[in-house]
């Protein structure tokens, strides 16, 4: 066998040198014309191919469901169940390895993620993804700077401050310690004063007033670095038994490192991110908690948190951070009188980094808004931009009239996008399903959403025209071509277009037709299972693919905002780790095949 096969692709890369040996004695280079067919329906595969020139087509029917090229391998499914069930074609002059399917069965035995990886099941794949991440992307959140974690103001006061001022400072700033002054000593010391402190200070007999708080403050002070590791500050506080560090950078104090902040941490950043958003009590202070967020996206990904689960808590970090803004902007007579809602990915519950506002707001009918309410609604959305969230290019927020009107007016309008369908509106109502409530009475969300539902399958041809925008985005490069490296191969892979938007926008097509009033893509997906109006297994590969482009758009973002960088959403695919890439493929296939689903269902050869 000739000594270039490529063990760094995908699924050889996970073998030991014993198991190459083992593929090097077992393989032989064979040729095929254009045209000519590999394997077809039904027979029982001896070999495993694995293609080293040229490109093969899989075909169910005359449908093209997958493209192999270079370093692909195939039939690896149709191998181990004994049986091809598609026909695979040669679409160009094609040089391969074959594999002997004793070979191959003899490395599944003693490799699970190389038989995880060849059995062509997207589920399984992405599981050994995981294990793999598990492996080699783990990083130890103790091995995190210290100033990545949740740090407490530093509030100071001189030494000659009585205990009583010192108590009211605690109950004013919520804080439980004090950094101490004494400019009066040669040189100047700093100390610390904590709640633990007062019994000393009560017992002491003086009046509390006449006692200073140098005289029974700490100025033996316990500090670290911001950029030493909080494995290194937690040792710190154990070997001198502290429950809190002062954390500084060169000499100045930049906050408090508190042993259950630290903790915290290590166990649920997320908590304490929303302690931040409760006590803030300015929007300068909920900027900071903002701030906060992508960092914890970073360490939960690095950690090898899966997507859905980070999603999860994005979601509720971000709508209680726009609820809380919405609270210090908005008077109380107009939160409890409106419906502050998020629309688009964001109501949905798949965003992760920050992308465009997509917000609305429903009044109650009869109450009567504040005569600011415009400029109300303009400081909102300038405070989520300020925290940021970009303004949406399409207008869609509460400072734009069009998105805050009566419960009423809101329902007319929703019912006028569904009877009444144009692009426009069409957009419109796709972005308003996916309406999440994050502050004030949800009833009237919910009012306008069921008077929708209710017309919702009235008109056939609305919802071929609602579920035609699956195409919008189709690529004149061909996503297939790039992902082999085949014509535009420079051209970045935009997975939102490709990948992301179809996959979503046709489960949502899906509901409005059934009737299913779930905002999430996989909520919608087990609802439409759980009707019979979705095979089982169509929604675990959707479920499954749906995540895989999260975390894949996730990962390149995080590279982009490592190097300074826009988040753009485009994928280079040549960048690709040979798994990845493998993925990706299979995932748009999932996709393309959802797609050709939905043409049948909603009849959209029909649809000019």
């Amino acid at each position: 066998m000739p000594n270039a096969f490529n063990f760094s692709a995908s699924p050889f890369d996970c073998l030991n040198q014993d198991e190459q040996r083992l593929v090097r004695d077992s393989v032989d280079v064979v040729y095929f014309r254009e045209g000519e067919t590999i394997l077809d329906v039904g027979i029982a595969p001896t070999h495993l191919f694995v293609i080293i020139k040229g490109y093969v087509t899989q075909l169910e029917g005359s449908e093209v469901t997958t493209t192999y090229g270079p370093d692909d391998c195939f039939d690896g499914r149709g191998l181990v169940a004994g049986r091809v069930s598609s026909r695979f074609v040669a679409a160009e002059e094609v040089v391969a390895y074959q594999l002997a399917r004793q070979a191959v069965s003899d490395l599944i035995a003693s490799n699970a993620t190389f038989g995880a990886l060849l059995f062509s099941d997207l589920s399984n794949k992405l599981s050994a993804l995981s294990e793999r991440k598990s492996q080699h992307e783990l990083q130890s959140l103790t091995l995190s700077r210290v100033d990545e974690a949740f740090l407490r103001p530093a509030h100071f006061v001189d030494a000659t401050t009585d205990i009583l001022s010192v108590v009211k400072l605690f109950q004013a700033e919520r804080t439980s310690n004090v950094l101490v002054r004494d400019t009066r000593s040669v040189p100047a010391r700093l100390g610390i004063f904590t709640a633990t402190a007062l019994q000393r200070a009560i017992l002491d007999g003086r009046p509390l007033n006449q006692l200073a708080v140098g005289e029974l403050a700490n100025f033996s002070l316990i500090e670290v670095q911001s950029a030493d590791q909080l494995g290194d500050a937690m040792a710190v506080m154990l070997r001198h038994r502290v429950h809190r560090v002062v954390v500084v950078e060169g000499a100045t104090v930049v906050g408090i490192l508190e042993a259950l902040d630290l903790f915290s941490f290590l166990s649920n950043q997320s908590h304490l991110i929303t302690v931040q958003i409760e006590e803030a009590k300015d929007l300068a202070g909920l900027s900071q908690a903002a701030a906060q967020i992508t960092r914890m996206i970073t360490l939960l990904y690095r950690s090898g948190s899966r997507v859905n689960l980070i999603a999860k808590l994005v979601q509720q970090l971000n709508a209680r951070l726009f609820e809380r803004a919405w609270q210090l902007i908005a008077p109380a007579g107009l939160v409890v009188n409106s419906c502050l809602f998020v629309m688009g990915s964001e109501g949905r519950g798949e965003q992760l980094l920050k992308t465009d506002q997509d917000n609305a707001l429903i009044l109650r009918d009869g109450y009567t808004p504040p005569d600011d309410l415009e400029a109300i609604c303009q400081r909102f959305s300038s405070a989520l931009k300020d925290f940021g969230y970009p303004e949406c290019p399409g207008h869609i927020m509460v400072s734009n009239p069009q998105w805050r009107k009566s419960a009423s007016e809101f329902g007319q309008m929703t019912r006028q996008w569904l009877l009444l369908p144009d692009g426009d509106s069409l957009m419109n109502l796709a972005i308003f399903m996916d309406a999440h409530t994050v502050c004030g009475d949800a009833h009237l969300l919910d009012a306008v959403r069921r008077g929708l539902m209710a017309l919702a399958t009235d008109s056939d041809a609305m919802l071929s025209r609602f579920a035609a925008a699956i195409d919008s985005f189709g690529s004149s490069y061909g996503w297939w071509n790039r992902l082999l490296g085949r014509g535009d191969a420079d051209q970045p892979l935009n997975l939102k277009k490709e990948g992301i938007f179809p996959l979503v926008h046709g489960v949502r097509s899906l509901a409005l037709a059934h009737r299913v009033m779930e905002t999430s893509t996989t909520g919608r997906i087990a609802a439409l299972v759980a009707a019979g109006k979705l095979e089982a297994a169509i929604g675990t590969d959707l479920t499954d693919s749906l995540h895989f482009f999260m975390g894949l758009k996730l990962k390149v973002g995080l590279a982009e905002l490592a190097t300074g960088k826009a988040v753009s959403g485009a994928i280079d695919v040549s960048r690709l780790s040979s798994l990845d890439r493998d993925l990706l493929k299979d995932t748009l296939g999932v996709v393309k095949r959802f797609k050709t689903l939905l043409r049948h269902r909603f009849h959209l050869e029909a649809v000019s």
